[in-house]
């Protein structure tokens, strides 16, 4: 169901606002709006906050997250950073920013420098092992490199499929150095070749600007292992290794004392200055006069009185809640809170995804919580099959806990296989006709009918058709409730009072239908026949006046609907036949491993089948024939402000 809403204004003392929107959003009952906008004609417009004046959190909060990232986690006690946030939290804005800038003023120089000096280091150690990887590759081609003083080495990495480039840099350095140069190549995997180019140290300028506009990767060796041989650079490269990793255990010791010390105050700080920022994130809704802040917003009725009373006691009476009095018209702008049990919160799920109900509307989620999966259990109505989706459901539910859309799914498959596992005892149905042929179970007689699916076609589809009329009903008895809540509103009066002219009419108009319909199969007394013609022709002016000439086809339209139900009857027989046809054919199979592997094939595309059509029937059903009767939709949703918690459904 939809709780009632109202509206309100929060005023105060500007100094109290940070504090204010604390105790809000720790509440997290309220659904801010523009409070600088006027409610009604003729009210004073508000200035709007600035970006001025949410001061510095954004940015505390940006560098303490920095800092968190330079240090290594530190094992923490949970409980402990819990405490530290309490603390935090009891604090004003202002001496939380003193706090934030303090820790900042004291770490973030220091664990930026040796972040920095860390990070250079491993970024050698990279490159070392770089070097390393390439001599290796190149070492073969040592004894056909000049051994020359004042000539420079450089090692150009070019990928096979343009070595063609290697002539062209040829004769370009032929040109460049005068021909002083010397340049040899080797494969240093199955994609890459190596170039070593050696030249005269005086055209070194000319020869890298050149492979720079080549676009050629080019790696370059130190100035301290140009000239040497390659054990030497090996030899140096490995003792500088081990220097630069003893320097980084150096760095991360130190880091890590700055972590043990300030990792739990930081953590604290980090989530209450977030908490902060999003706080500030709805600054530019409040309004303000020069010493006063204006808050308005949305909330449930049911809050209205705790939230007031916290205000009141927190701030002394400084801070005045005020409950605005809104025209119907006004209410009609309300957010949308949906506030169902437990078991109705997954076709809630289903109503949001579609379009959230307007706050004046009936919520059609708890209907729909006993009808779909009741309709998804007569249509399957299997005992074996059921057991089968409910263990599926519930292995889904504990394998994916984290996505709360097939959380949702999930808990309709597992009440529409309860439904199912009722039905099939009614209909003495396990695998198909398994369960009675081996004598386990046999169908149940219900109003003097035997609910042998095959055998009972037509009470079955009787039955469903009687669901339809029932159904359908009941959404022009909604619609009728939507159209006089309607009428409180000025600019919906008239088209309300059209639309209950329309829906009462349509309702006549299926009572009298039936009632000529069943007289004239049941041979019931003519009495009943014409009470039935009566009342269609006086249906008729109810519906023209409501709906015009085409209220008069929408009665087609009605009837098809009511029509539409009988899919109950002929899903649920195509679902038992194809079981039998399984039963029938694994046990026509000569050789057993056979029948059975034919038997459990067909079975399982059934049992697939069995989940998605009848669910996605029943929810056409809701959707086209039910709620097409009463709901509109295009409702804006309650969000109030508040932490989001990541809460799971259950």
């Amino acid at each position: 169901m939809l709780q009632k809403m109202v509206k309100i204004q929060v005023l105060g003392p500007k100094k109290d606002l940070h504090n204010v929107l604390d105790l809000l959003y720790a509440r997290g009952t309220v659904h801010i709006e523009d409070a600088s906008v006027p409610t009604a004609p003729g009210e004073i417009s508000l200035k709007r906050m600035t970006a001025e004046q949410v001061g510095d959190i954004a940015i505390a909060h940006s560098k303490i997250g920095g800092i968190l990232l330079t240090l290594p986690k530190s094992v923490y006690d949970e409980k402990a950073v819990a405490y530290s946030y309490s603390n935090l939290q009891a604090i004003s804005h202002e001496d939380l920013l003193v706090k934030a800038n303090s820790v900042i003023n004291e770490l973030e120089t220091a664990t930026k420098a040796l972040a920095k000096e860390k990070s250079e280091l491993e970024l050698a150690l990279i490159n070392l092992g770089r070097y390393e990887k390439i001599i290796e590759k190149i070492r073969p081609l040592e004894t056909s490199m000049p051994k020359l003083e004042g000539f420079e080495v450089t090692v150009l990495l070019i990928q096979k499929e343009f070595k063609d480039i290697i002539d062209i840099i040829r004769n370009t350095l032929t040109e460049i150095t005068k021909r002083q140069f010397e340049l040899l190549s080797a494969e240093l995997d199955e994609n890459t070749i190596a170039a070593v180019t050696i030249f005269n140290k005086r055209y070194s300028d000319q020869v890298h600007s050149y492979f720079f506009s080549q676009n050629v990767n080019e790696v370059r060796l130190p100035p301290e292992y140009l000239g040497k041989p390659f054990n030497e650079i090996f030899a140096l490269i490995e003792k500088k290794k081990d220097q630069s990793t003893g320097e980084i255990s150096k760095l991360n010791a130190e880091l890590g004392k700055i972590s043990s010390k300030w990792y739990i105050e930081l953590t604290a700080l980090h989530r209450i200055l977030g908490e902060r920022t999003d706080e500030l994130s709805i600054f530019s809704k409040i309004g303000q006069t020069e010493y006063t802040f204006v808050l308005a917003g949305w909330i449930p009725k049911k809050s209205l009185r705790e939230t007031r009373d916290a205000l009141i006691d927190t701030f002394a009476g400084r801070v005045i809640v005020n409950e605005l009095i809104l025209t119907p018209d006004e209410m009609a702008e309300a957010p949308t809170f949906y506030d169902n049990p437990r078991f109705v919160k997954p076709f809630e799920f289903l109503m949001r995804v579609v379009s959230p109900a307007k706050s004046t509307e009936f919520d059609p989620s708890p209907v729909m919580a006993i009808f779909l999966p009741l309709f998804f259990g007569i249509m399957v109505g299997d005992m074996g099959y059921g057991l089968i989706i409910l263990v599926f459901a519930l292995i889904m539910k504990w394998k994916f806990a984290d996505r709360d859309w097939l959380q949702h799914l999930m808990n309709i498959l597992i009440i529409g296989a309860i439904w199912t596992i009722f039905f099939g005892w009614l209909y003495g149905e396990i695998l198909g006709d398994m369960g009675e042929h081996m004598g386990w179970i046999e169908p149940q007689t219900l109003f003097g009918v035997s609910w042998n699916r095959i055998d009972a076609m037509v009470p079955f589809l009787i039955l469903s058709v009687a669901i339809g009329v029932f159904h359908v009903i009941l959404g022009l008895v909604l619609g009728i409730v939507n159209s006089y809540t309607e009428m409180s509103c000025k600019r919906h009066v008239d088209k309300a009072k059209k639309h209950i002219c329309e829906k009462t009419g349509m309702i006549i108009v299926i009572i009298g239908l039936i009632l000529v319909i069943a007289g004239m199969v049941l041979a019931l007394p003519a009495a009943l026949v014409t009470t039935g013609a009566i009342l269609v022709i006086v249906a008729i002016p109810l519906i023209f006046i409501g709906g015009g000439a085409f209220g008069m086809f929408e009665i087609m339209g009605t009837v098809s609907n009511i029509l539409s139900y009988s899919r109950i009857m002929a899903i649920g027989m195509a679902s038992v036949i194809l079981a039998a046809v399984a039963n029938k054919l694994g046990g026509m199979m000569e050789v057993a491993l056979v029948g059975v592997i034919i038997a459990v094939l067909l079975h399982t595309l059934n049992l697939v089948l069995a989940m998605f059509s009848p669910f996605l029937h029943s929810l056409r059903l809701h959707l086209v024939e039910f709620d097409s009767k009463f709901y509109e939709g295009g409702g804006k949703m309650y969000k109030p402000f508040k932490k989001e918690n990541g809460e799971k459904p259950t």
